[in-house]
């Protein structure tokens, strides 16, 4: 199996996020998730003074393009290419070209594989975020996004709600 890259692909300005979430309901549909790991919109925070007032605001670093983890391929550059807003991948030509890993480290998107030491069915506890101090079992494990799927319980029902490996620690 090839392994996956990160590629930049341009899209019409103010069009990035409605691209990501186009793309992200397609491998919904088509079942790509082991081809297709993530899509980003790098954003940062900037402070914005309006009217006197300051106020902490988030920008995208790069409008009119969106990052994308995935396995190139045949596919996923149909898919990919064929959504509404996208006008192409970066590169020469129709040959997209994969960013390097010292072009990711500015971005703050790590592409290292995290080592864990717990499986799917094993208990986790949550040590950040909305659902601290909450336990659950791990239903699966998304090594691309490197997060953990667990169920809690939310008003009496079963929720799948999905966390960052650094968000849990084992039982």
């Amino acid at each position: 199996m090839s392994k996956a890259n990160w590629y930049v692909v341009h899209t019409y300005s103010g069009y990035e996020n409605k691209v990501k979430v186009d793309i992200e309901k397609t491998i919904e549909n088509r079942k790509l998730h082991d081809q297709i790991l993530e899509v980003a919109v790098p954003m940062e925070d900037v402070i914005e003074i309006k009217n006197g007032v300051k106020k902490q605001v988030q920008k995208k670093m790069f409008p009119g393009y969106v990052l994308i983890n995935m396995i190139m391929n045949d596919d996923t550059w149909y898919v990919v290419r064929n959504t509404r807003g996208v006008t192409g991948f970066v590169g020469p030509g129709s040959k997209p070209v994969p960013l390097t890993d010292e072009e990711m480290i500015p971005l703050g998107i790590k592409n290292s594989d995290v080592q864990i030491d717990f499986k799917e069915g094993d208990a986790v506890k949550v040590t950040s975020g909305a659902w601290e101090g909450t336990v659950g079992n791990i239903k699966t494990i998304n090594q691309g996004k490197q997060s953990v799927t667990i169920n809690v319980d939310l008003f009496g029902r079963e929720t799948p709600v999905e966390l960052n490996f650094t968000e849990v620690k084992k039982v």
